[in-house]
């Protein structure tokens, strides 16, 4: 995982990195350096797609962390948030999905969108975003409208947003295709390429 971040975020350096995450980035080293910070929560959803056994997935999701966010709130976010995933392609309810984490993750899930947004303020760590990403996707109709409750907290919104959205991927059945062509206008060839592969990949494992 380290080697993978470190090719793909040097190839794209400005993509809005967290200063401590930037610096690793070009860091001869593999070291991790400690972090809490959601960057761990918003890139794992790949994972909770790609493995069809939990043991694997929170096995992944660690490893995937662990390689910059070793700290243990970094690790649960990434976890929390790939179970999420794994749980919602296994067909599970939103409530039941919304037990299950909560008893497995100790986050608190019993809020609404609604009451959250007031108070909402900034927040760079997995404690205080992941568990209010979730709740976003639990309460969404649809995939388009995870995303949007999760913009409309304010704070770190497009952790909150990639975070949602890629649960809501797994509630909802998919990305609906004209968002996904937006998604694709803007991404650079390369990447969408991979995105192609993987969902071509994902295809063969799952049949």
């Amino acid at each position: 995982y380290a080697s993978a971040m470190k090719e793909f975020g040097r190839r794209y350096p400005r993509a809005g990195y967290g200063r401590d995450f930037f610096r690793w980035l070009f860091e001869p080293e593999l070291r991790p350096y400690g972090s809490w910070g959601n960057g761990s929560a918003m890139r794992v959803s790949p994972i909770g797609w790609y493995f069809s056994d939990p043991v694997a997935v929170l096995s992944e999701a660690e490893k995937s962390a662990a390689v910059s966010h070793n700290h243990p709130e970094g690790i649960k976010g990434a976890k929390a948030v790939a179970f999420t995933i794994f749980l919602a392609r296994q067909g599970m309810g939103k409530e039941d999905i919304r037990r299950e984490i909560s008893s497995k993750f100790g986050y608190e899930l019993s809020r609404t969108v609604e009451e959250i947004r007031p108070c909402y303020r900034f927040d760079l760590s997995c404690q205080g975003t992941v568990p209010e990403a979730i709740i976003c996707a639990l309460e969404s109709e649809n995939y388009e409208d995870a995303v949007r409750k999760a913009v409309s907290l304010g704070g770190d919104s497009d952790t909150l947003a990639c975070i949602a959205g890629g649960i809501a991927e797994a509630l909802h059945g998919g990305v609906p295709k004209e968002i996904e062509e937006k998604v694709r206008e803007k991404l650079p060839l390369d990447l969408w390429t991979i995105v192609a592969r993987f969902k071509v990949d994902l295809q063969k494992r799952l049949r």
